[in-house]
């Protein structure tokens, strides 16, 4: 998934108002901040496959430090406990490292059999994005479901506050539609900076909430 990730951090900061949306959208994209970095360590692996699946040309062959089920959980008690200590709220925490592990149970959805429980173990997956219709139904549901559920959430101090959110819904929108009508990437290391650059989402968020207030 992709903006079914961004989904969660913005209804989770409904549930746990103290937690910053900054950490909240880097929990819930956390693991794909993590893999471009493990990509490009060698660590991981992925093939440029056309038409590997309808919505996405990737093919995902070895991704267990960043994607596996395990591993993701040692990444959520990791973010968790941190963002706890940091912030001193454990509520905050919580959900910060619920952001985290949703990542796994939202990219099960989506992804074919290729996220594994644990390094070298089975690997699942229900593939919705072999329909690029039904991912669209899907992701597009959850995502509008959690905007709505930030807005009522928050409010807009100014006007930064309201077109910092917008911006961000668009972009993130128009990368995740054009990503099926797009050519396939050039280059694995392409894909891996392409993937860095998903860093400037948690300052964006921040940037976001620097302009609203709880409602």
């Amino acid at each position: 998934m992709f903006v079914g990730h961004l989904a969660v951090a913005l209804a989770a900061k409904r549930a746990a108002p103290s937690a910053p949306l900054s950490a909240l959208v880097a929990g819930a994209f956390g693991l794909d901040l993590l893999w471009p970095v493990f990509l490009l360590a060698g660590l991981e692996r992925v093939r440029i496959v056309p038409r590997y699946t309808a919505f996405t040309p990737l093919a995902f062959d070895y991704y267990p430090w960043s994607h596996s089920l395990s591993m993701a959980v040692v990444w959520a008690i990791v973010a968790g406990r941190v963002s706890a200590t940091i912030l001193k709220n454990a509520r905050a925490g919580l959900f910060i490292g619920l952001a985290v592990l949703s990542h796994w149970a939202l990219d099960y959805v989506t992804h074919v059999p290729d996220l594994p429980l644990w390094p070298g173990g089975p690997r699942y997956g229900l593939g919705l994005w072999n329909s690029i219709a039904m991912t669209v139904v899907v992701e597009g549901a959850l995502f509008t479901t959690a905007i709505v559920a930030y807005l009522h959430a928050t409010t807009a101090r100014n006007a930064k506050g309201i077109w910092t959110f917008w911006g961000l819904m668009a972009v993130t929108t128009v990368i995740w539609g054009s990503g099926p009508l797009s050519p396939p990437p050039p280059s694995v290391t392409a894909i891996a900076i392409a993937g860095l650059a998903m860093w400037l989402f948690p300052a964006w968020a921040a940037w976001i909430e620097r302009n609203r207030s709880i409602a």
